[in-house]
């Protein structure tokens, strides 16, 4: 029996756990323990590196461990485990694969933290792989993107596949027939006309400030009166209290996602599409929308084949993804 650490290291919190199954076959008697979870100390880099060895020593008690698998939310150089780009956490340009496992002593794999969800998301309640091309998005203060192909994570030529909340959704490059210059991709991201801007759930906080600044006389505005800031939930909660301005501000966001869901579907072709992240909270508000959306953008000879849900493993994803992530590439090491 193989024993893995499963880490979920997010901006906010960082979870882990032990999964242990047969590494020959990785679905046979798995057994995924109970996480322990921890804020996450953000001051320096190596004050993050202890805090990982410490909640790893605690997610393994005594038992033997064989290897770690990190999901980060940042743009990793999988081969080496080099964390490129890191927005939330201290770890750009940290060799964390190197780093970590020469203080825990066992083999260390870190990849993004929405492409180990997605491989969790391909697997069912018992760990059998049941969707061998999937595509997950990560709807939260962003929106990130993980996809499996054939079973197997695709990490694009340097890791870094699977930024689909970058893709542009909403750029204007019409002309008003002079031929002049088309406006200049900008230094900001998330990018005006990109599929975060428009669909992350900073953007249904933006959708939420239009609505009170607009419509004087909807819920969402006299809540507004009464002290706080509205966020995305508060204008859900509104919808389902029947405020018509909230329901147009929840059908335009489901609208942006529902073009996020046709553009994967069209380059990907994928089995199916998982919805995570913060966004799965507005339920059939927003999937039954951006369904309908989606299905009119989808091109003809792909339309009908996508299922589309939320998904199953909700905040157990990343660690459950991480851990099988290092369960694979042990049983592909056994192999070799």
């Amino acid at each position: 029996m193989t024993t893995v650490v499963g880490i979920d290291l997010g901006g906010t919190k960082v979870a882990a756990a032990t999964l242990q199954a047969e590494v020959t076959d990785p679905h046979q008697g798995a057994n995924l323990g109970g996480p322990c979870q921890h804020p996450t100390k953000l001051s320096s880099t190596g004050e993050l590196i202890d805090q990982l060895v410490e909640i790893i020593a605690e997610a393994r008690a005594d038992a033997e461990v064989d290897a770690v698998g990190i999901g980060v939310p940042s743009i990793v150089e999988f081969a080496t485990g080099r964390v490129v780009s890191s927005v939330n956490i201290p770890l750009a340009d940290v060799p964390l694969r190197e780093v970590l496992g020469g203080r825990v002593g066992v083999p260390v794999f870190v990849d993004n933290d929405a492409t180990v969800a997605a491989l969790a998301e391909a697997h069912d309640e018992q760990l059998n792989l049941v969707s061998e091309n999937l595509v997950m998005l990560t709807i939260g203060t962003g929106v990130g993107g993980g996809i499996v192909v054939g079973g197997r994570i695709f990490r694009g030529a340097t890791g870094g596949a699977g930024e689909l909340g970058h893709t542009l959704i909403g750029l204007d490059l019409s002309d008003d027939g002079a031929l002049g210059d088309v406006p200049a991709a900008g230094e900001q991201f998330p990018q005006p006309g990109s599929l975060e801007a428009f669909a992350s759930g900073h953007a249904l906080d933006h959708l939420a400030d239009a609505v009170v600044a607009g419509y004087p006389d909807s819920e969402l505005a006299r809540k507004a009166t009464a002290g706080g800031p509205i966020r995305g939930a508060d204008v859900v909660a509104a919808y389902r209290d029947g405020d018509g301005a909230a329901q147009a501000a929840v059908r335009r966001w489901a609208h942006a996602i529902g073009i996020g869901i046709a553009n994967v579907v069209n380059t990907f072709d994928p089995g199916e599409v998982v919805i995570g992240g913060g966004a799965a909270a507005a339920g059939e508000l927003l999937l039954g929308p951006a369904q309908e959306i989606a299905e009119g953008y989808i091109v003809p000879g792909l339309r009908g084949h996508v299922r589309v849900r939320f998904a199953r493993f909700g905040a157990r994803a990343g660690v459950l993804g991480a851990a099988l992530l290092a369960l694979h590439e042990l049983r592909d090491s056994a192999g070799r």
